[in-house]
């Protein structure tokens, strides 16, 4: 019956909603789009309240920064402490001195909100909780997050944990950067293979990814400070939507404030990607490189966000490289573009190469001075 209610309030909501009919319950609300971080909507958006499991959200981000950096990897064998098989609340019944791989306790954060999961992973990657607590409150200082302070890496309330709406789509808006994350948010259910032969069920708590069309994240939230709390995330024709309430008094109110906010999103914005990452701009000659040339990247994607009856104009762009001598790591600044919008000048990006270039040999440099063959890619 809950899940035919669900179903009914969703098919209700979806519909074009405007600004002026957008009536939010919750205390505290926001809506952002991901690619240039607009707020399109927002309600108290700065009150600093209990984020309860939307913790986590931190938690994964600093996780995937240690996996995308080589850190640590999804296959790594990962042992569960008498800590955190202790914990309560949401868990999945990790068992003291089981090992898991990452990727899977990774998934029992997205999925089932285990609090014990969570622990495993902060003392994998921290070495103790309080560690990497202190790596969560460094990384809130970075993200510039004003109204955020962490006691713990899985949300139960504690004195001085708090974060604000806009708080957390920030944090969700930089998890999304590291987009492995939605192959483990968007799952609906799974099982947790236990070391002891049986195998645990997880549904995912964020109900709207199996049934609101688009919705592949991020993060639900409850304790009975926090109320019923939400970051949620989905993408429709390139528009990625952060939509994140707190304090809501229940979860049909979390999922019906929710889908107004994404369907006011869907209805009265469209984002225009003028210029993608993953797609070289230009070529960048390297002086003794074992390649004499490179592709070059833009470090993010070039997008802008605009009202759903506006006119697109028309973009350009020019690249300029600097001079480089090999060795040059993955992620180098090598260069800008400048973009032009109906032949007026915007703004400018970084330009990166997306691989390590190798100095070359001694022979091969001295073949290339004498103008003999060398094999390889020129």
């Amino acid at each position: 019956m809950k899940k035919l209610l669900l179903i009914i309030s969703i098919f209700l909501f979806s519909i074009n909603v405007y600004a002026d009919d957008l009536e939010i319950s919750a205390p505290s609300a926001i809506l952002m789009e991901a690619s240039t971080g607009k707020v399109l909507f927002e309600k108290n958006a700065n009150e600093p309240l209990s984020p309860a499991s939307m913790t986590k959200m931190m938690t994964l981000l600093i996780t995937m920064e240690n996996v995308d950096n080589g850190v640590i990897k999804l296959s790594d064998k990962v042992t569960v402490s008498k800590n955190a098989s202790d914990m309560g609340g949401s868990q999945v019944y990790l068992e003291e001195g089981a090992q898991y791989t990452l990727e899977e306790i990774i998934k029992a954060v997205c999925i089932a909100s285990g609090n014990d999961a969570a622990v495993v992973l902060a003392e994998t990657i921290g070495g103790n909780v309080e560690s990497f607590v202190n790596m969560m409150n460094k990384k809130a200082k970075e993200l510039g997050l004003s109204e955020t302070n962490f006691v713990n890496p899985y949300g139960l309330d504690a004195d001085g944990h708090q974060s604000s709406a806009k708080d957390m789509a920030k944090i969700a808006r930089e998890l999304l950067k590291h987009e492995n994350i939605l192959k483990y948010t968007s799952i609906y259910e799974d099982h947790l293979q236990k070391k002891d032969g049986t195998s645990l069920w997880m549904v995912n708590t964020n109900k709207l990814v199996r049934f609101y069309n688009g919705v592949d994240g991020l993060k639900t939230g409850f304790t009975d400070k926090a109320g019923y709390c939400m970051t949620a995330t989905g993408m429709w024709n390139d528009l990625r939507l952060i939509a994140v309430v707190m304090k809501e008094e229940s979860s049909d109110n979390r999922n019906k404030d929710i889908t107004a906010m994404l369907n006011y999103g869907k209805s009265n914005y469209k984002i225009k990607k003028v210029l993608r990452s993953n797609k070289p701009i230009g070529k960048l000659k390297i002086s003794l490189g074992e390649n004499k040339t490179s592709d070059v990247y833009l470090k993010e994607d070039v997008s802008y966000l605009y009202k759903s009856n506006d006119k697109i104009p028309k973009y350009t762009y020019k690249v300029k490289t600097n001079k480089v001598t090999a060795p040059l790591k993955k992620g180098s600044m090598i260069g800008k573009a400048k973009i032009y919008e109906d032949n007026k000048y915007k703004e400018t990006r970084t330009i990166i190469i997306n691989k390590d270039i190798k100095k070359c040999s001694f022979l091969t440099l001295f073949k290339r001075i004498l103008g003999i063959s060398v094999s390889g890619t020129y």
